[in-house]
């Protein structure tokens, strides 16, 4: 009745293709691995607790302009100090940079490209519905083939899964810039470039932020599942507490990745406020929900 169809010829031609280019992808890990994320790791992991968490301290402050929201996030991140997963808490955050760094380099020059042509647009968007409504276990099967088992095919496959909403947001936000201010800019003599750097870009930031924002908290929630790879961090416990089925060590695992997402979520939160939302939270005060609030059209800045 049906039509037997097969992917075994996809199978070959991707293991000939992997065989003639491989050592383009071993230089690639090599660059990756050895240039960044083993560094950044071995810092992370060799610096005092104490200097972290003041580092954290000082970067919430200067994002929320409060201390007791930054007071609050160090709080969070000791307490996985107290949980005994600090080394992995520090492989987990060294992974996640890495790959989050990777996605805004790639993300936002594409989602400018895509805000200037309709045609690439309607080309790009059902590529990254695609890349969304993909299981994430597909996207390690095709790493594991390029760069083996490892943090390096986490790393990519982290973010082939975090990389749409960057994309979409960049594009939303430059797109939805005022045309007259535009045309105001292009008025006075302004080249292009001059146009995306000082009138466009800083326009979309909260846009922009925001989609750093959900590509950080699609980063954290791909951790756990990067681990089936060789990942190392806090989604090892969680691995082990499911193997084992040791319900405490997979909560406190849990827990921990929770914590942590709270704390990048509410940065990035509010290194996304534009001047007028930075200026109520600075003088006006408010509690964490205060962060993402917008100031109602004819409020008072």
């Amino acid at each position: 009745m049906f039509i037997n169809i097969s992917f075994a010829p996809v199978e070959t031609a991707f293991r000939e293709f992997v065989r003639s280019y491989g050592f383009i992808f071993d230089a690639i890990k090599h660059v990756l691995l050895q240039g960044f994320l083993v560094p950044l790791e071995n810092l992370l992991r060799s610096a005092p607790p104490w200097l972290v968490l003041l580092v954290v301290g000082l970067i919430a402050f200067h994002a929320t302009r409060r201390w007791l929201p930054s007071l609050a996030f160090v709080l969070c991140l000791y307490l996985v100090g107290c949980f005994g997963l600090w080394d992995k808490l520090m492989s987990t955050t060294a992974l996640m940079l890495v790959s989050t760094a990777m996605c805004v380099v790639i993300g936002i020059p594409i989602g400018i490209l895509v805000a200037r042509s309709n045609g690439l647009r309607a080309v790009t968007l059902p590529i990254l519905d695609v890349m969304q409504t993909m299981p994430s276990f597909v996207y390690l099967i095709p790493m594991i083939f390029l760069w083996g088992v490892g943090q390096v095919s986490a790393i990519f496959a982290i973010v082939v899964y975090a990389l749409p909403p960057l994309i979409r947001l960049t594009d939303l936000g430059i797109r939805q810039v005022d045309r007259e201010v535009v045309e105001a800019a292009t008025s006075f003599g302004t080249t292009p470039l001059q146009l995306l750097l000082n009138v466009q870009l800083p326009l979309a930031r909260p846009s922009i932020m925001a989609g750093i924002n959900q590509t950080v908290m699609m980063a954290l929630a791909m951790v756990v599942l990067a681990t089936l790879i060789g990942a190392r961090g806090l989604g090892e416990t969680v691995n082990q507490g499911i193997a084992n089925l040791e319900i405490g060590t997979g909560l406190q695992g849990g827990v921990a990745i929770v914590l942590l997402a709270i704390v990048i979520d509410r940065i990035t939160q509010a290194y996304g406020m534009d001047a007028r939302q930075r200026r109520r939270l600075l003088y006006r005060g408010g509690g964490l929900p205060s962060l993402v609030r917008r100031a109602k059209p004819g409020e008072e800045a």
